[in-house]
């Protein structure tokens, strides 16, 4: 239906025609990761995170493309100190604070989930794309998930999220979005489309 173009055309990885506007700011020309420093983050649905990295490097890579790339050329050096004790901080607002020293390629699909959140989180983004947070999940986890992702509306961040389960989404979203055949079919709250008798036509056919 187009909901993964949609968010490639948001974040810059597909060409769009028209106009793409962030915070009344036009986005087609800016580069992928010149949106990216203007506040639009991506969770994309295949892990994008350092496997080989611990949680915490992972976190620090974030901060350091924050400031453009400014690093500590030493563990002990004040800059990098600074960084890792950001980085854990984050990991703790995730719940993910005893796994900071693993490397990440050792976490559950839902913990990697989180930590991509964290990165996010890390780049201070103001708009998250979840590409189907949910996808390698499993269903303890699930439930992990949906409540951090509750915190980034705590945080004051816009979430739009790209997800097939109705009842997962509806503890948190607002406003649900269904496309079929690229077109818009179905815009209200959680609870009108979930008795929308269309929503059972689109997924069985009936």
């Amino acid at each position: 239906s187009g909901k993964t173009t949609l968010f490639n055309c948001i974040s810059g990885f597909n060409k769009a025609a028209g106009s793409i506007l962030f915070q009344s700011e036009e986005l087609l020309r800016l580069q992928p990761n010149e949106r990216a420093k203007k506040g639009i983050g991506r969770v994309f649905q295949n892990f994008g995170i350092f496997r080989e990295f611990s949680l915490i490097d992972n976190i620090v890579v974030a901060l350091e493309n924050r400031a453009n790339g400014r690093r500590g050329l030493l563990p002990w050096s004040k800059i990098t100190r600074q960084y890792k004790k950001e980085a854990f901080s984050i990991l703790e607002s995730l719940n993910l604070q005893n796994h900071a020293d693993k490397k990440a390629e050792s976490l559950s699909g839902g913990q990697m989930r989180l930590l991509e959140i964290a990165r996010t989180l890390a780049y201070e983004s103001k708009l998250f794309l979840l590409d189907e947070p949910t996808a390698g999940v499993s269903p303890k986890m699930k439930n992990e998930v949906a409540s951090q992702i509750l915190k980034l509306k705590e945080f004051k961040k816009t979430v739009l999220i790209i997800e097939h389960d109705l009842s997962f989404i509806e503890k948190f979203c607002n406003r649900v979005v269904v496309l079929d055949q690229g077109k818009v079919v179905m815009d209200d709250t959680p609870s009108a489309v979930r008795n929308d008798p269309r929503l059972q036509e689109i997924y069985f056919g009936n």
